[in-house]
């Protein structure tokens, strides 16, 4: 098994989404003791935004790009090798704002790229990014599960799917700004989340 852990906060120390990934990562590798690990933290290094300059570079052919326009492109195509090269990828994803963080937005606005991650068909488009296992620790202030404002689940069960990562286990720890002991409650819950994902 080769773990790949995306840690999406904007914070880089204490936050819940990374607690709970963390505890994700732990008993994956208890319970695969070859287990490697490859950690990218958003917040320690942050992936640029797709601005004008970014799409300019993609869309210019190789043999034609820029210097700067290489190095840009080389920045996504480094993502894009990483998480071809891990079966499985746990990412931490806190709540802000009712959607992912930009963070992460980005991240993904890096690693899917036509012809490469996924690719347009006759039948439609395919993802490319297949036999993947995905866990997504998701951590909320408020209580979203399976609810009209929970715009997390349902955007990253549609762009992890495109790319060819159907199998997708989401781990929800809720309520955490509800008190101690609700966010006592939502890491249990993240913890029986994860059993069920396990099992």
């Amino acid at each position: 098994m080769n773990i790949l852990q995306i840690n999406a906060s904007a914070r880089r120390q204490d936050a819940n989404s990374t607690r709970v990934a963390n505890t994700v990562v732990a008993r994956l590798q208890a319970a695969n003791p070859g287990a490697t690990l490859t950690l990218r933290d958003l917040a320690v290094t942050p992936h640029p935004i797709l601005d004008e300059a970014a799409l300019g570079a993609l869309f210019t052919p190789a043999d034609q790009r820029s210097a700067d326009q290489h190095a840009r492109v080389a920045l996504d195509d480094a993502l894009i090798a990483e998480l071809q090269a891990h079966d499985t990828i746990v990412l931490g994803v806190p709540m802000y704002n009712f959607g992912v963080p930009v963070q992460l937005k980005s991240w993904i606005d890096a690693i899917a790229r036509s012809g490469v991650t996924f690719r347009y068909t006759a039948n439609g488009p395919e993802g490319l990014l297949k036999g993947k296992k995905v866990y997504v620790a998701l951590a909320r202030g408020g209580l979203y599960r399976d609810t009209a404002h929970d715009s997390q689940v349902p955007y990253l069960k549609s762009v992890l799917g495109f790319l060819g990562m159907t199998d997708v286990h989401f781990i929800y720890a809720e309520g955490l700004a509800m008190g101690p002991e609700a966010a006592e409650k939502a890491f249990a819950q993240a913890e029986a989340d994860l059993n069920a994902a396990l099992a």
